[in-house]
């Protein structure tokens, strides 16, 4: 994708079609979590690459209509307590700093792949389960800006705006790319269960429905794209990561979190298999395409 040759091909294969036939596409994500690994060579290829599908959309009178950026693990933070200190990994600072300037001058989010699961999976005797599952609690409270925080997703949210205007951005939309809750895990995987995996998910769909915002940022609704559609049960390592899907995958749901309210109805199970088989599809595209 660093050859704009390359970009425009993928976006007149994969973009333009299902935008003629109505689709709305927002945004391209190229590659996700980049910065996570030690792969130098791939990281210094994201920001080229990202300019090049950039440039190829507006070849294609696309530009301004599809943004384009990439999805980050919230690990890029190297402080995220209180919200109000947030700051960014120093090894991270020298792609970051470009990077935003990118996305402040073509009005694209910043994503971040947020888990408050691994929080309390990892000290389960310090988080509070409540505050980690939108559920009543007495909250945490931030000591520099005295804002109240009654749920960890907006606490993580608010630390990335923070590293970011650390670094001299104000003008650039935090969105949530991905977060989700297991309903399984291992033994050592505390709080994977259906029942604590219905209630995150309908708790955080209830104050997506409410356009909530996050303490600092209160009148801007939150904007989160759920993880996952679907149980992946090829998916390597621990058992919560093949366990994060609201359906199996012949449709059938893993726990009942109400989503009738929020999709259309499916007439019948062969329906559910072919939205699923869709969803399928799709992600293969993008794993395709963070490849390329």
């Amino acid at each position: 994708m660093v050859s704009a040759a390359a970009a425009q091909v993928w976006l007149q294969m994969h973009v333009v079609p299902h935008l003629r036939a109505g689709a709305r596409i927002t945004c391209i994500t190229v590659g996700n979590e980049v910065f996570k690994g030690n792969d130098t060579v791939l990281q210094a290829s994201l920001l080229p690459a990202m300019r090049s599908v950039h440039q190829a959309l507006g070849a294609l009178g696309l530009q301004g209509r599809v943004n384009v950026t990439t999805a980050h693990s919230l690990d890029i933070l190297g402080v995220s307590y209180p919200p109000s200190a947030g700051a960014f990994h120093p090894a991270a600072v020298p792609h970051v700093q470009p990077f935003l300037s990118f996305l402040s001058a073509t009005r694209a989010p910043f994503l971040i792949n947020c888990y408050p699961y691994f929080a309390y999976k990892d000290d389960p005797a310090r988080v509070p389960l409540e505050y980690v599952l939108f559920q009543p609690n007495a909250g945490v409270t931030d000591p520099h800006t005295r804002l109240t925080y009654d749920n960890m997703l907006y606490a993580q949210v608010d630390a990335v705006y923070a590293a970011i205007q650390a670094l001299g951005h104000t003008d650039i939309d935090v969105k949530i790319s991905e977060t989700g809750w297991p309903s399984r895990g291992d033994p050592d995987e505390a709080g994977a269960t259906p029942e604590n995996a219905g209630t995150y998910i309908g708790n955080l769909l209830r104050r997506i429905e409410m356009k909530q915002g996050t303490p600092l940022r209160p009148q801007v609704p939150i904007d989160v794209y759920v993880f996952a559609l679907f149980n992946e049960n090829l998916k390597p390592g621990p058992a919560s990561e093949r366990n994060y899907g609201l359906f199996y995958p012949d449709g059938t749901p893993v726990y009942n979190v109400g989503l009738r309210g929020y999709l259309p109805p499916m007439a019948s199970h062969a329906r559910a298999r072919q939205v699923i088989h869709l969803y399928a599809l799709i992600a293969i595209a993008s794993v395709a395409f963070a490849l390329s």
